[in-house]
């Protein structure tokens, strides 16, 4: 097991900055998550450590020893790839031995080394079988199962479960965080979708053109985004945004007009003219509802039932764009329906127009609201 530090690591492709001044440390036997969109820089992230491509600036270590300059091989960590590049030719026995083999560990551990991780993986009864008579998740799980035998010190995982349909990538996700409690060993993972992330993740960095954006348990990103970007990328369905203007103690615009929370009250001030963002999130509005709230009116365009709840397409006065919201079915909202959509004020978020940044709550206030 190891730390990996990243210390103002950048990666450049002659004028693309892939990965800016990059410092984040990965604690031992760690689940740290890495998610963004595409080029991000995330992917090249997880590279830099593998030993798969070389830092422009900055310094890398696993553990204590600094590795900027260490081949791939002598970097005691196992990776596991999108595809499974398994040996078609191979058994699963086979497939997860090949590198032990390699390496001429004496038989006798080969095999023990195997048969633990077959136990782990649930792959005992597959052992003689060659890839093309497992299912996907089944030839995951020996992917997984050749990097266990290799016991590392850090595992590498590139977007594992892009190729499995959905049912299999639940079943999947749950299997990989069990593995983690069982191994506790560090494990660095890649992946865009921000359900894996909040998911599986003891930590999540949040990555976007090639700058890290925050990173926190999945609790701290989903309650206190730093800026609008990680607000919007962190929660399914995405974060609801309105663009408003500071008139005395009311943020107005699109159709919407609140008072100023209290929390917020000695951070906006009652300049006028100011230019902000509210957010809020789907699952946070209401259909009635008590303490300090702020109420938006709203015609329901789409309802989409999901059994327990409804999700709730609405169009505001003015605002463009939908307004998600997810309540109860016990509402029983049809389409057409006038809605007086409620948002607690302790849920609001308030972001700089200019910046993007999160405007600062007043934690007095905010216990006091």
């Amino acid at each position: 097991m190891a730390t990996v530090t990243f210390e103002h690591v950048t990666k450049r492709y002659g004028d693309v900055v892939a990965v800016r001044d990059l410092s984040l440390e990965i604690r031992d036997a760690e689940f740290m998550v890495l998610v963004g969109p595409s080029g991000c820089g995330k992917t090249t992230s997880l590279r830099m450590i593998a030993g798969l491509e070389e830092i422009s600036d900055g310094t890398l270590r696993i553990g204590d020893r600094v590795v900027n300059d260490v081949a791939a091989k002598d970097r005691d960590i196992a990776m596991v790839f999108q595809s499974y590049a398994l040996y078609p030719h191979m058994t699963v026995r086979d497939n997860m031995a090949f590198g032990l083999k390699l390496r001429k560990i004496p038989k006798a551990d080969i095999e023990k080394r195997v048969g633990e991780a077959a136990q782990i993986l649930d792959l005992g009864g597959l052992l003689d079988r060659k890839p093309k008579e497992l299912s996907g998740g089944q030839r995951q799980r020996v992917a997984l199962g050749r990097a266990i035998v290799r016991e590392p010190a850090v595992f590498l995982m590139d977007e594992p479960l892009s190729n499995l349909d959905a049912k299999l990538r639940v079943q999947t996700r749950a299997e990989i965080a069990r593995l983690h409690q069982r191994l506790q060993t560090t494990i660095v993972y890649v992946t865009h979708d921000q359900v894996e992330a909040m998911t599986m993740g003891s930590r999540i960095a949040v990555m976007n053109a090639g700058d890290l954006l925050q990173v926190g348990t999945p609790q701290e990103l989903y309650d206190k985004p730093r800026n609008r970007f990680v607000a919007g990328f962190i929660g399914s369905p995405s974060m609801n945004f309105a663009s408003l203007q500071v008139d005395g103690e009311r943020m107005k615009g699109s159709g919407f007009d609140f008072p100023i929370p209290s929390r917020f009250r000695s951070s906006i001030g009652a300049a006028s003219s100011r230019n902000v963002v509210a957010g809020f999130r789907p699952e946070h509005l209401e259909l009635g509802g008590t303490g300090e709230r702020l109420t938006i009116r709203a015609k329901a365009d789409v309802v989409e039932y999901l059994g327990n709840e409804e999700l709730l397409h609405c169009t505001v006065a003015d605002h463009d764009g939908d307004v998600i919201a997810v309540v109860s079915a016990s509402h029983n909202v049809r389409p057409g329906d006038v809605l007086d959509l409620q948002i607690p004020a302790d849920k609001l978020h308030v972001f700089d127009a200019e910046t993007g940044d999160a405007v600062a709550a007043s934690t007095a206030a905010a216990a006091i609201a």
